[in-house]
């Protein structure tokens, strides 16, 4: 029985934290300066075959910028993506996918 209720415990622990903390809007709101020149200052966009960030998916930027980081994308502008993306901390990136992901 002991066994049993540890075992609850540790589950309900498990599944209830997140895997990644959220990031700070406001801070990603001040990093995103650099963002802008290709994204857009409101996260659309101008130039033609760049990607909209605004209402994207948390987790799928926050994988998006790490997979630059990493070589894991490639092609197109990836070394520019690549530069931008390995300026940043962990931190930065939670944040910067936080903001972004908060526009609407």
């Amino acid at each position: 029985m002991k066994k049993v209720i540890i075992g609850l415990v540790f589950s309900a622990v498990m599944l209830s934290s997140p895997t990644m903390a959220a990031g700070d809007v406001a801070a990603g709101k001040a990093k995103a300066g650099v963002c802008a020149a290709c994204h857009g200052a409101d996260g659309i966009a101008m130039i033609p075959g760049y990607p909209n960030l605004k209402g994207q998916n948390e987790q799928y930027l926050v994988s998006s910028i790490k997979a630059y980081q990493t070589n894991q994308r490639q092609g197109g502008l990836s070394a520019v993506m690549k530069a931008q993306a390995d300026m940043l901390s962990d931190a930065d990136i939670a944040n910067l996918a936080a903001y972004y992901a908060s526009l609407k």
